[in-house]
């Protein structure tokens, strides 16, 4: 198998971890959102930390080489402007 054609192969696990990642950056920016409207909020808190386990995780270390640690540090920057 040629390198092309092992790179065509992982392509669609590529998009699938990519897909992961992003849907996960997104669902922390809303639980964010949602707990700086309302503080109290104990649905949001518990996402936000359990998406926070989940970029620490070692499963979003195999799904992408993007620093867990910085990407929330970003959004949270782009939630809250600090």
């Amino acid at each position: 198998m040629t390198e092309k054609d092992m790179e065509l192969k992982l392509t669609p696990w590529r998009d699938l971890a990519n897909a992961i990642v992003e849907q996960a950056a997104k669902d922390y920016m809303a639980a964010l959102r949602k707990l700086r409207k309302y503080p109290e909020n104990y649905r949001a808190k518990a996402q936000i930390n359990e998406l926070e386990r989940f970029f620490r995780s070692d499963w979003y270390g195999e799904l992408t080489d993007v620093d867990g640690e910085r990407l929330m540090k970003l959004l949270k920057k782009e939630e809250y402007g600090t």
